[in-house]
């Protein structure tokens, strides 16, 4: 039987709902059954949304209850609402040294897809992360740790390779901070393997990617082959996108535009159909 890919989508900075990505699932379904011809693109991809704006979600209302109306009735009330949600996310979204912390409580967000994704798709189901934003830096996090050890994410079921993130094959970012996030470090000089290791030593024969999707106009977005040899080395490509409405495409608004972009939802369903071939390349030979 041919192998399913597990994809997870993990969203940006911002108010965000549950229902996120329902849209740009969708969207990447009938990309996925274009270009790769499967009616039916629930039989080789299983794709979840990672939604940790959770975390966060009742503070932030909170904050704005208690700081921007009465008493105080502070002006520009949107724009601070936009700042609170915005803001809020990245301080946040900070390791503490005591654990059981947000950073945590982040990443078990991502943990709980993952072994959803593992029973779905299969424990050793090649696995393609897509991001948005401060979602790049999550996922960067969250995979780090996992190869290297820093700080272990929880891992549901250890006997998963798919949930381990030995079988990270793809990895799509949109609109990343993640250059200016490694400000914290004195060099940012160590980034996630893609494909991971453990991919590679079960399909030495497949490359795997690692694009990062930015637009010009977006102040949030920034390439990463330059930021370091070694991201040079592991990013296949900064690929430089127009997204957003006509009239937010030329603005700093085109920022949330990512994953509604054929732009970038064709090259990730392109990569999706590539992949799933190479995987199951002796699945699909003529049985004799």
């Amino acid at each position: 039987m041919p192998q399913k890919l597990a994809v997870i989508v993990i969203h940006g900075l911002g108010k965000q709902h549950e229902d996120f990505a329902d849209t740009f699932i969708e969207e990447m379904h009938k990309t996925f059954s274009a270009v790769s011809g499967e009616k039916e693109p629930g039989q080789r991809t299983v794709i979840k949304p990672v939604y940790w704006a959770s975390v966060f979600a009742n503070r932030e209302e909170k904050l704005m209850k208690t700081l921007v109306g009465p008493p105080y009735n502070l002006r520009y009330k949107e724009l601070r609402e936009f700042m609170i949600h915005y803001l809020a996310d990245a301080v946040a979204y900070q390791p503490l040294d005591g654990g059981d912390d947000n950073y945590e409580a982040v990443h078990k967000t991502i943990s709980a897809q993952l072994n959803i994704l593992s029973a779905e798709a299969g424990p050793d189901a090649p696995l393609c992360v897509i991001s948005h934003s401060l979602g790049t830096v999550i996922a960067s996090n969250f995979f780090y740790d996992l190869q290297y050890g820093h700080r272990k994410p929880p891992i549901l079921n250890p006997d998963s390779a798919l949930e381990r993130g030995d079988t990270l094959s793809l990895f799509y970012s949109c609109g990343t901070t993640l250059p200016l996030w490694g400000l914290r470090f004195p060099k940012l000089d160590k980034p996630i393997q893609v494909p991971g290791k453990g991919f590679s030593a079960q399909h030495p024969q497949v490359p795997g990617e690692w694009i990062n999707f930015y637009d010009k106009d977006d102040v949030l977005a920034y390439p990463l082959k330059s930021i370091h040899p070694a991201y040079d080395k592991v990013v296949t490509e900064d690929r430089d996108v127009n997204v957003g409405t006509l009239i937010k495409s030329w603005t700093p608004l085109c920022h949330n535009g990512y994953l509604k972009s054929s732009s970038v939802i064709t090259p990730i369903a392109e990569g999706l159909d590539k992949l799933w071939k190479q995987v199951n390349v002796k699945a699909l030979q003529p049985q004799g």
